[in-house]
């Protein structure tokens, strides 16, 4: 397990669009990683546009997810795709099952789309580490998400990818805040 964010990337130079798909199952402890999520991608300095989709599930995040990448309208593509979501263990093999299906899924969407999906549907064992995860500062998985999402856009720029967001522009506040 990773004990230490990665740090924060330089600006880009485009603007870019992120979607994040975040579960309301667990709510406490998914509306904090979504918090820190957008806290950290509004902190990049970077002009990025982020779309918010609740759901209402950890099993609907995927779904959701193609939803967002196939049935955009081509100027509202996103360029990355954060998932979020908590699913805690229980005495049954539901979580384990639940966790590998979306992780599969998650994958499989990515690479079918060529879409970078950043993966923290957390699959935990109990409350203690949920807290940890996306409450607690030292090993926010949110704010952990948002620098990898970050870090995928600067990629995704370097190889030319995100040229077509100058044409998005409009959608970005020419202060380079995040819109809602």
């Amino acid at each position: 397990m990773s004990t230490e964010l990665p740090s924060r990337s330089r600006a880009l130079l485009s603007a870019a669009h992120v979607v994040v798909v975040a579960s309301t199952y667990n709510e406490k402890y998914t509306s904090a990683l979504l918090e820190n999520c957008l806290d950290e991608l509004k902190q990049s300095g970077n002009r990025i546009t982020v779309d918010v989709v609740r759901v209402p599930g950890a099993f609907e995040v995927p779904v959701t997810v193609k939803r967002a990448i196939v049935k955009a309208k081509p100027e509202e593509q996103p360029d990355v795709v954060i998932a979020l979501g908590v699913i805690l263990r229980g005495s049954t093999a539901h979580a384990d099952l639940i966790g590998t299906a979306i992780t599969n899924q998650l994958l499989s969407i990515s690479c079918d789309h060529v879409v970078p999906v950043i993966h923290e549907v957390l699959l935990l064992e109990d409350e203690q580490q949920a807290f940890a995860r996306c409450i607690a500062s030292a090993l926010n998985r949110g704010r952990e998400a948002a620098r990898a999402a970050v870090t995928m856009l600067h990629m995704l720029e370097d190889q030319g990818d995100l040229q077509s967001m100058v044409r998005r522009n409009a959608r970005v506040d020419r202060t380079g805040s995040i819109m809602h």
